[in-house]
């Protein structure tokens, strides 16, 4: 683990943000995990950090997609945590069936690693926020988990396929798929099921 610049600083709990700076110096390796859609110029493939700001950003513009009532600034608040697990357990494509069926243990483990490094109170919360957002028991949550869905079925139109091709999916698994944005948004539902729809026309599915 990166350590912190050994720097102190008058009037400053530096105990406490010390804390705070080694957690964002481990949490910057986000930026090297890979994801496997590309970005939606198809240059590159994105990664996690990336995705995780473009969420964020997405929550904020599509707000009014959101059930009534819904804080949107926690909803942004569990999009810019949700992905720091893939640090230690990697980025899970949802259509490996294999590395699906592990993905939760090593999430929780990466978890219970990395937010308890930063103050206490800190980290309790960020816990929380990644927990909600992993049981989508609230309409935060819900809303949340229906963009990290919608994001890559954009960028795998964009790109003729993407990654739908590539790993030979099915229109029927993407259907399956979109099951989860309907739960957090009746429009984005509509959206993605239309998108899937002109896919198909297209022939970015397989089989």
């Amino acid at each position: 683990m990166t350590e912190p610049a050994p720097v102190f600083a008058s009037g400053v709990d530096n105990e406490r943000l010390n804390a705070q700076l080694r957690f964002l110096l481990e949490v910057d390796k986000l930026k090297r995990v890979l994801r496997q859609n590309l970005l939606v110029d198809g240059s590159r493939r994105e990664n996690s950090a990336e995705h995780s700001w473009h969420l964020a950003l997405a929550a904020r513009t599509f707000a009014e997609y959101a059930p009534e009532g819904t804080d949107i600034d926690r909803v942004t608040e569990m999009l810019v945590l949700h992905d720091i697990v893939e640090i230690d357990a990697g980025d899970t494509f949802l259509f490996d069936r294999v590395s699906t069926e592990t993905q939760a243990e090593r999430e929780r483990a990466a978890a219970g690693r990395i937010f308890p490094l930063l103050p206490e109170d800190q980290a309790e919360r960020a816990r929380a926020l990644w927990d909600e957002f992993e049981a989508r028991a609230t309409p935060e949550a819900r809303f949340a988990r229906a963009v990290d869905r919608l994001a890559p079925m954009l960028a795998n139109w964009h790109n003729e396929g993407g990654a739908w091709l590539r790993f030979g999916v099915s229109r029927a698994r993407v259907m399956d798929a979109i099951k989860l944005i309907a739960e957090g948004s009746e429009a984005l539902g509509a959206y993605a099921t239309a998108l899937v729809e002109d896919a198909e026309r297209r022939g970015y599915f397989r089989g």
